[in-house]
C-alpha cells in the first residue's frame, strides 16, 4: 500500500515560521513607507507656510513709501522705516500699493509692523496711516516655530546696519529715508536659517 502524501507537523511549523518572519518584515517595511510618507508631508505643510510668511514679508518691504506716521499722541512723527532696539516693534514700516478695490474713504498707503513674541513672527497693521491711542492694531501671527529673526538695512552707499535710520543721521531725511535693501531672516526650528533680500522699489 502507499503512504499518504502530505506535510509533516514540523514541516508545517516551519512554514508557519517563514511566514509569519515574512509578514513581520513586510510590516515593518510598510510601516516605514508611512511614517516617512508622514513626514514628507509635514515638511511640505511646514515649508508652504514658510514660504506664505516670507512672500508676505517681501511683499511689504518690496513697497516701502517714504510716508512717516504720527506717533499716537499726535506729539512728533515716526520715520517711514523704523528699526531700533528702543521701538515698540521690530520693524516698522510705510507700505504703499495698498489696493481700495470697494472705494473706501481711506489712503493707498498702510502702516505694518513686524515683532517676533516667543516662537511667533507676528504681522501688525493699523486701519489708519496716523493712528491714536484708540487705534490698536490688527494682529496676524504669521509663522509659529521662529527661534531667531535678524534684520539688516543696506544703504546707498553699499553699507550695512541693523538700525534704521542709520545712526547719526538727522533731519527731516531721517523720516523718509528708504534703504536700498533689507534682509529679512529668521531662524526655524527643523529647518535652519531662511532669508529674504528685498531690494526696496524706487
Amino acid at each position: 500500500m502507499k503512504r499518504a502524501a502530505g506535510f509533516t507537523l514540523i514541516e508545517l511549523l516551519v512554514a508557519m515560521a517563514i511566514v509569519a518572519i515574512i509578514g513581520v518584515m513586510a510590516l515593518t517595511g510598510l510601516s516605514e513607507v508611512i511614517r516617512q510618507q508622514d513626514i514628507a508631508r509635514e515638511r511640505s505643510e511646514r515649508w508652504r507656510e514658510v514660504q506664505l510668511a516670507l512672500r508676505i514679508v517681501a511683499q511689504d518691504l518690496a513697497q516701502i513709501h517714504p510716508r512717516p506716521t504720527r506717533e499716537e499722541l499726535g506729539e512728533a512723527y515716526v520715520p517711514s522705516v523704523l528699526a531700533n532696539p528702543n521701538a515698540q516693534f521690530g520693524l516698522e514700516i510705510s507700505r504703499g500699493g495698498w489696493t481700495n478695490p470697494a472705494g473706501f474713504a481711506r489712503g493707498t498707503v498702510l502702516r505694518v509692523a513686524y515683532d517676533w513674541e516667543d516662537d511667533l513672527l507676528v504681522r501688525y497693521y493699523w486701519p489708519v496711516m496716523d493712528r491714536t491711542l484708540a487705534t490698536p492694531p490688527l494682529r496676524n501671527e504669521l509663522l509659529t516655530g521662529v527661534d531667531n529673526v535678524e534684520i539688516r538695512f543696506l544703504d546707498g552707499r553699499g553699507q550695512w546696519h541693523l538700525e534704521w535710520p542709520p545712526l547719526g543721521l538727522s533731519g527731516p531725511q531721517q523720516y523718509v529715508l528708504r534703504p536700498r535693501a533689507i534682509e529679512f531672516a529668521v531662524e526655524l526650528a527643523g529647518f535652519g536659517r531662511v532669508w529674504r533680500l528685498v531690494e526696496i522699489s524706487g
